[in-house]
């Protein structure tokens, strides 16, 4: 199969709003990929050995999913910048795409800087312009038109003929869609039921839904009576540990994205080799946090777990503390489908000393309180939890409900990028600045293209086209007259904007034309 076909297909669901038409798509390429096709120039793919058939399934399912299997190759935007000139034809197939990439991601030692840009060139000479820019995005991670869960795994589940609850579960346990697509197409419904959790194999992490506060949490409840947990939300790193005393690596750490870091949280790694236990999976976040008690700023704990160079220096001149809130196997029991209570009651007989602090109650008064006294102490605020819920991995449901403060600020929009995908043709995200006090200069302190309907879309790409000073490749500059109230999670310090800090997580409101730019936020409020 061609990698045109796979961006043909990202395209095609990219530009269409029904669910139906993108889960056919999807399906009908995954069939492709399986060799169960009409398409005349695939029919060469069909005479594939049946390795290189699942290969071909699995990272035709990834690449749709906008995902890397080799979740790194050694190149970021400084190594994608200067390009060759685009191929005329397209040309490259698949799995020579990803043999390439994976050669890539082996180079290492002396010399390898060069045969890395050696490698891009050769990949990106033979890929035509709609190539590049998808495999920059790929690479990048920055492929916005990938598929969701939403349309996928349907889309896995109608190719192979086979119950999207069981789909969905496999990947659950697997981690990704990939390895499921091939199971499921190739070996159909049975392959996908030998599933299970395998310890050493990271899961998807269960999510939460959100809420602006606790009362509002608390109607996810079955009735007003029934009790539930509140646990403390640290502003951490999310960790998936897996423990087996009898492996290689008896101690693993995995990320929310599933990127194992292992090598860089040691202190983490002996904690959890101080359990009493033979082999486990654990869920739980990891945070710095000062000589008192209080949470560094986020951005302390992300250096940690971002930096591999000399983990035990690290670790002595910022360690971070782990704290656990939910197992998922103990010692040959598998607890993902076990009620939550049942999971932290094993949980606090194994790691006592590491549970994140918590209270269960059915009264909303005692709830609030604890919420106020978690950001009292400096956390980003609380999840809400029902006892009785399953580990209901990568969803999102009411079985958690996080609440955390919601910080806004009136900023003003100084520029803004051309979409793509479904957003091409529309000014989509929004360049932000505040006032530096004192002074009538505006200081950029971030972007954003979260919290956009397809109405606010349309009104925001008549408005700034109206504003627009000049261009700079797909950034319109605009006169500085327009103000949005912005939420946002934090602000942190940052070398990327001249004011030194910027927005983490920010997302429009609304647009106000009630204020101008004089009224709009300075550095200092942000600070």
């Amino acid at each position: 199969m061609r990698l045109s076909r796979v961006i043909e297909t990202s395209a095609a669901v990219a530009a269409t709003r029904s669910r139906l038409a993108k889960v056919d798509e999807l399906a009908r390429t995954l069939r492709e990929a399986a060799g169960v096709t009409d398409r005349e120039d695939d029919r060469a793919s069909e005479d594939l050995p049946p390795g290189d058939r699942e290969r071909l399934v699995r990272i035709t399912a990834d690449y749709l999913a906008g995902t890397l299997p080799q979740r790194t190759v050694g190149v970021g935007y400084r190594g994608l910048r200067d390009l060759p000139a685009p191929a005329e034809e397209p040309d490259l197939k698949v799995l020579e795409v990803d043999e390439l990439l994976t050669r890539m991601a082996g180079l290492a030692g002396p010399g390898s800087a060069a045969a890395r840009s050696a490698a891009v060139a050769a990949l990106f000479g033979r890929a035509t312009a709609d190539e590049q820019r998808w495999l920059v995005g790929l690479i990048t991670g920055e492929l916005r038109q990938g598929a969701s869960d939403g349309v996928l795994l349907p889309a896995v589940a109608r190719a192979a003929d086979v119950p999207e609850t069981l789909v969905r579960r496999a990947v659950m346990l697997a981690g990704f869609t990939g390895p499921v697509a091939a199971a499921a197409l190739l070996h159909g419904e049975e392959a996908l039921a030998e599933i299970r959790l395998e310890v050493g194999r990271p899961l998807r992490p269960m999510l939460a839904g959100s809420e602006p506060d606790v009362p509002a949490a608390l109607t996810h409840r079955r009735d007003p009576g029934t009790p539930v947990a509140v646990d403390t939300k640290v502003d951490g790193i999310r960790l998936q540990v897996h423990l087996d005393r009898a492996a290689e690596v008896p101690a693993r750490l995995f990320t929310r994205s599933l990127d194992e870091i292992t090598d860089r949280l040691p202190e983490v790694v002996d904690a959890i080799l101080g359990l009493p236990a033979d082999t486990a999976v654990l869920d739980g976040e990891v945070i710095a946090l000062d000589p008192d008690g209080r949470p560094h700023p986020f951005q302390v704990t992300s250096a940690r777990t971002a930096s591999s160079a000399d983990p035990g220096t690290l670790a002595q001149r910022t360690p971070v503390t782990t704290f656990l809130f939910d197992v998922l196997h103990l010692d040959g029991r598998d607890l993902v489908d076990e009620p939550a209570h049942v999971r932290w009651s094993v949980l606090d007989e194994l790691a006592p000393h590491l549970v994140v602090p918590r209270v269960v109650t059915s009264a909303e008064d005692e709830a609030t309180a604890f919420f106020e006294q978690v950001l009292a102490a400096g956390h980003e605020g609380v999840v809400v939890k029902d006892p009785d819920a399953p580990y209901a991995a990568g969803r999102r449901g009411a079985g958690w409900v996080k609440v955390k403060p919601r910080r806004t600020a009136d900023l003003v929009v100084v520029g803004v990028e051309w979409g793509s995908g479904r957003r091409s043709g529309k000014l989509s995200n929004i360049h932000l600045a505040a006032r530096r006090p004192g002074t009538d200069e505006l200081v950029m302190v971030g972007k954003t293209f979260k919290g956009m309907t397809d109405a606010l879309l349309e009104w925001q790409t008549e408005r700034f086209l109206a504003l627009e000073t000049h261009r700079d490749g797909y950034v319109v500059h605009v006169r500085p007259e327009q103000v949005v109230e912005i939420a946002y999670d934090a602000v942190q310090t940052s070398r990327r904007y001249p004011g030194g800090i910027a927005l983490r997580f920010a997302r429009v409101l609304r647009y106000r034309d009630d204020k101008g730019p004089d009224e709009a936020d300075t550095l200092d409020d942000l600070r």
